[in-house]
């Protein structure tokens, strides 16, 4: 009797660590941070399903927007490898002379022997043309690489999620996420009973005349800021226009990369502009926010919001 009931228990007890641990087994998070050692998954923005096996060691970064990235979900130190453009949060060009940090050379079109001298275990490229040809090469010869192609801000937080995932950092980038979407919707809501938008032209390049259209990071941040971009019509992200077609969509305001400020009045038939002869005309080329989708974008966002709608965000 009394060894009956001792296996009576013994097999009670059994039956309760199995059903434990199909529980566990059951509604353990699959999409686990990585910093356990276990393996996670992410899909990038060119929908490729990359698995990364542990928590990576030696990254590269492909981008000085991706190396941002990085050093902001705190993998910074597991970053091995950056380009000669990449200068934030830290002055990489020192650190690599005193031998902190290793150089892969330009970020547009990267040769690939630099990255692999590295010896990588995880590769972050830039997509649109930048390095999807490095990427490619790098993949079809066992690299992991992810690639990140962000055209919004939605697309920028998106990629925020995917490094910290990738590289065991997924409660810092949540962090961020949250910060930055607090941010972004400070500003958005302010903007968003406006109805009377400036129109603006966005000048990325001179030679040729080239915009920004509607599938591009900073026509997102003008749309975002309370402005309408006068091509967003356009079929392309970087348009290339026609001096005629900017003096007839008569844009509110010009915001620059490149060209010096008062050459536009100087332009057969631009004395005409509204945003010409009301010199309201604006640099964003003298901030890398404004070219670089990352977590810095709430900066640009914010400045352009001031210039679009003054009234709203003077504090003075």
């Amino acid at each position: 009797m009394q060894k009956t009931k001792l296996w009576l228990i013994m097999a009670i007890l059994l039956a309760v660590i199995v059903v434990s641990a199909a529980v566990v087994f059951l509604y353990a998070d699959p999409q686990n941070n990585g910093s356990d050692g276990k393996s996670v998954t992410v899909i990038d923005d060119d929908g490729t399903e990359v698995t990364i096996s542990s928590v990576p060691q030696r990254i590269v970064s492909l981008a000085p927007s991706i190396t941002e990235v990085l050093f902001a979900v705190g993998a910074g130190d597991q970053v091995v490898g950056v380009t000669d453009f990449c200068d934030y949060p830290y002055d990489f060009v020192e650190w690599i002379a005193e031998g902190k940090m290793s150089s892969i050379g330009s970020y547009w079109q990267p040769a690939i022997e630099p990255i692999i001298a590295l010896e990588p275990d995880l590769i972050i490229a830039s997509g649109g043309g930048a390095s999807d040809e490095a990427a490619s090469k790098l993949r079809n010869m066992g690299y992991t690489v992810i690639v990140l192609n962000p055209q919004t801000i939605k697309d920028v937080l998106g990629n925020l999620v995917i490094v910290g995932k990738a590289t065991g950092h997924a409660d810092e980038a949540a962090a961020i996420v949250a910060d930055l979407t607090t941010s972004i919707d400070n500003i958005t809501n302010k903007v968003a009973g406006i109805t009377d938008k400036p129109k603006v032209y966005v000048e990325i390049s001179d030679d040729p005349l080239m915009s920004v259209g509607p599938t591009s990071y900073i026509s997102d941040l003008v749309a975002l800021a309370g402005g309408v971009s006068i091509f967003d019509d356009a079929a392309t992200a970087y348009p290339v226009i026609g001096s005629e077609a900017v003096i007839a969509k008569n844009p509110d305001i010009i915001l620059s990369s490149y060209t010096a400020l008062n050459s536009f009045k100087n332009r057969p038939g631009w004395s005409s502009i509204t945003a010409v002869a009301n010199t309201q005309i604006y640099n964003i080329g003298h901030d890398s926010t404004f070219s670089r989708p990352g977590p810095r974008s709430i900066n640009a966002l914010d400045e352009l919001s001031k210039i679009f709608h003054q009234e709203i965000f003077d504090t003075a």
